[in-house]
């Protein structure tokens, strides 16, 4: 039996702070892969330094709320604020998206042009998630299905994390969209850590994180940074207490545990990762 770990960053792109996290989190710690955000301010610089570091995995961080779309606004009118920004509001985006065939029109026009985004970078697609899992919406998940075949999408982030104080209609959310994606052929890890600790995610936790993953696919995500404060960022996360998780001595010893391999999604994608 084999403890398979994919430890992401999130936000790959977002800014010059998170590209150097991830740089340093990979080479000199246990960062595996980066979820990455076409259209933020650094996404350029991002994949320009993924294209220098061919070992690290690289997936689509799709962003359809609290952030800048691929579109321009005037394609999108019923996904954006009058700023051109997706709405902050998941709520009520999320029901329009559901309930407008105009805003689902839209949406699928958006999510095509993320996609293509990522395409266009020249990068192997590793994965994709989406900022905040926004992909646990019903529409959005049907979307990803039917657009990210069209671009070899082999591979997804779940989050359904064993002893997380998430509410009863995010996990019933979860468990259907693991449901969907595992019967479309998708790789989707047993487990993913990053939720209950999202933005504290110590050294301390980390470690135990890695030491007490079961046997299968486990991933955990992260959000390092050099330093907080940028465009963007979550007040109160603590990015660099992140980073130095990645990097800490006892995590990357905990790493070279008996029976773990580390990768990315493409290191376990069709394969029997339980044995």
């Amino acid at each position: 039996m084999t403890r398979n770990l994919i430890i992401t960053a999130d936000d790959f792109g977002a800014a010059t702070e998170v590209n150097d996290a991830v740089a340093i989190a990979h080479g000199e710690g246990v960062l595996t892969a980066a979820s990455l955000m076409v259209a933020a301010p650094a996404a350029a610089e991002a994949v320009a330094m993924a294209k220098a570091t061919p070992s690290l995995a690289v997936g689509l961080h799709l962003v359809l709320t609290d952030g800048r779309p691929v579109l321009a606004a005037s394609q999108i009118p019923h996904l954006v604020d009058r700023n051109g920004r997706f709405r902050d509001n998941m709520a009520a985006a999320g029901a329009a998206m559901f309930f407008s065939p105009v805003a689902r029109a839209e949406l699928a026009a958006e999510i095509a042009a993320q996609f293509q985004a990522f395409a266009d970078t020249g990068l192997t697609l590793d994965h994709v998630n989406a900022h905040k899992h926004f992909h646990l919406h019903p529409t959005i998940s049907g979307l990803i299905l039917r657009i990210g075949a069209r671009h070899g999408l082999t591979a997804a982030r779940v989050p359904i994390e064993p002893g997380a104080d998430a509410s009863p209609a995010f996990n019933i959310c979860a468990g259907l969209v693991r449901r969907r994606f595992r019967a479309a052929g998708l790789t989707i890890p047993d487990q993913v850590y990053g939720l209950r600790w999202s933005g504290h995610m110590t050294a301390e936790r980390l470690e135990a994180a890695i030491a007490q993953a079961p046997n299968g696919l486990t991933e955990i995500y992260l959000h390092p940074a050099t330093k907080g404060g940028y465009e963007g960022s979550a007040p109160g996360y603590g990015y660099s207490e992140e980073l130095a998780a990645l990097i800490a001595p006892g995590v990357v010893r905990a790493a070279r545990g008996p029976n773990l391999r580390l990768g990315g999604f493409r290191d376990f994608v069709s394969k029997d990762v339980s044995r």
